[in-house]
């Protein structure tokens, strides 16, 4: 029946391949289903599934997104949302300005440490153009740190500025995982906790499965075999699906974020217990 791959990334956000590009890929890896899960955008998924007619290669519209509780940036994937939902779409083009904000309040904190750098530079030099369906992430602006000489690697960029605890670190204000969660669910999707073991704290994530969840990301690139298996039976005890995902955005400048796709996969007869209008 084949495997499927339920958290891809693409140039509709921070990944490095085009949805075309990642079809193909998925394709080699020898992989029946992926699922295209850009951030807060599903401005990819379209080109995805013309690409997946073409190969053979289920695409299940997906995407993930940004949220805050208790102080800490949880994400939320949805599967199976209808990509022409006016309303939906309404609700991700605010949280991208959410985002557009964090970048801007990001080059202000650099700017501060007498480090010059500007958004266009960051949009020239990823060989972007802003659009209403684009986003800018912090790999975007790693990568421009890189370019300038600031630093010598994205990891390093995140180590000392960007990631938490970085001298330029922010956490705007997001909406709540409940809010994301009934997006998803009124555009016709299932929610799906993303990678809960990088949240550090499962008390949290045991408030959030309370909240209507439908999955749990348990199979991701970034956790351990022991926290596979930990949430694999969470989601067994609260009724929940596991569900799996490379977390794949590809290599940039030399630099693998999280894994190659297919790293991490689900049986494609996954795919119509997350399909809640199939």
């Amino acid at each position: 029946m084949g495997r499927a791959d339920l958290h891809i990334h693409t140039t509709a956000s921070d990944g490095v391949s085009s949805p075309e590009e990642v079809v193909r890929l998925a394709k080699q890896a020898g992989l029946a289903a992926i699922a295209i899960t850009d951030h807060d955008t599903v401005a990819g998924v379209r080109e995805a599934r013309e690409a997946g007619d073409k190969l053979g290669i289920t695409v299940v519209s997906g995407v993930e997104i940004s949220t805050q509780m208790q102080g800490k940036d949880i994400h939320l994937l949805g599967y199976y949302i209808d990509i022409e939902d006016e309303l939906l779409l309404s609700r991700l083009e605010r949280l991208r300005s959410v985002r557009d904000r964090r970048n801007e309040m990001i080059i202000e904190k650099l700017n501060e440490q007498g480090i010059q750098i500007t958004l266009s530079e960051v949009w020239h030099t990823v060989k972007k153009k802003p659009g209403e369906d684009l986003t800018i992430g912090r790999p975007h602006i790693a990568e421009a740190l890189v370019h300038m000489g600031v630093v010598r690697s994205i990891s390093e960029a995140f180590d000392r500025y960007l990631g938490e605890g970085g001298s330029a670190y922010v956490s705007p204000e997001r909406i709540a995982p409940q809010e994301a969660i009934r997006w998803i669910h009124e555009a016709g999707g299932s929610a799906v906790i993303a990678h809960p073991g990088l949240y550090g704290d499962d008390e949290l994530v045991a408030r959030i499965i309370d909240s209507g969840l439908d999955g749990i990301e348990a199979y991701h690139s970034d956790h351990s075999p022991e926290e596979e298996s930990r949430y694999a039976a969470m989601a067994e005890r609260a009724g929940l699906l596991a569900t799996a995902g490379s977390d794949y955005h590809g290599e940039r400048m030399k630099e693998m974020r999280h894994q190659h796709i297919g790293a991490r996969t689900a049986h494609v007869s996954l795919l119509h217990r997350l399909n809640r209008r199939g």
